[in-house]
């Protein structure tokens, strides 16, 4: 089972299903993560995928503010290992200098809530490549284990927002997805958009956090 911001590692076989599927206009772009063995992002299925297969991403750094993203379908079985996204204390070595202090800052605060980066953030981390620019958010994730941990992380969150670009989502059992500041700003009982690995949908507020109980 996958879930949305995984990191995936093909398998030599995945690498050639996934290169023979491809664009030849990304087939470079395959080749380079290739020879890196760097991972590819699990993504939300979408409707066309075959029975079996699993939805991956891969997010070339910014040209000339153009954003590349290239879809791939591989088998399941052609991932040879995934993790989750990218812990932030991991990725953090790769922010810019000004945000070196700031997020020192929040990952001290966070103690046992476990944060973890997406995005370009986690992107640069783990490539090298230069995806950040001065416009660029911090994506974050993170998956409360209880209503505490759940009011406690949107509250580290807002308050680290004052010196740090922070967005992501709030990851509640079985996937489900939340923009943690649709979250901030939800009324009691309203509706919020929640994405998981197959689907995109409203929920109430109440029934989230019934999850949690």
């Amino acid at each position: 089972m996958f879930s949305r911001h995984d990191r995936a590692w093909l398998s030599s076989a995945g690498w050639t299903s996934a290169l023979d599927g491809a664009a030849p206009a990304h087939r470079q772009a395959l080749e380079q993560w290739r020879r890196h063995d760097w991972p590819l992002i699990v993504t939300r299925r979408t409707p066309d995928a075959a029975p079996g297969a699993v939805c991956l991403g891969l997010a070339l750094p910014p040209d000339g503010g153009r954003k590349l993203r290239i879809a791939v379908q591989v088998d399941a079985h052609a991932v040879a290992r995934a993790e989750p996204a990218l812990a932030l204390q991991a990725a953090a070595a790769a922010a810019p200098a000004q945000w070196s202090a700031p997020l020192a800052a929040l990952l001290a605060d966070a103690g046992a809530i476990v944060l973890r980066a997406y995005g370009s953030l986690a992107l640069q981390a783990v490539t090298g490549l230069h995806y950040l620019s001065a416009s660029s958010d911090i994506d974050l994730l993170f998956e409360p284990a209880d209503l505490h941990e759940l009011d406690a992380g949107v509250q580290l969150l807002q308050t680290h927002r004052q010196r740090l670009p922070l967005d992501g989502e709030i990851v509640f059992p079985g996937g489900a997805a939340v923009a943690w500041k649709e979250w901030r700003d939800a009324a009691i009982g309203a509706r919020v958009l929640v994405k998981d690995a197959g689907a995109v949908r409203l929920m109430t507020t109440a029934s989230l956090r019934d999850l949690l109980q």
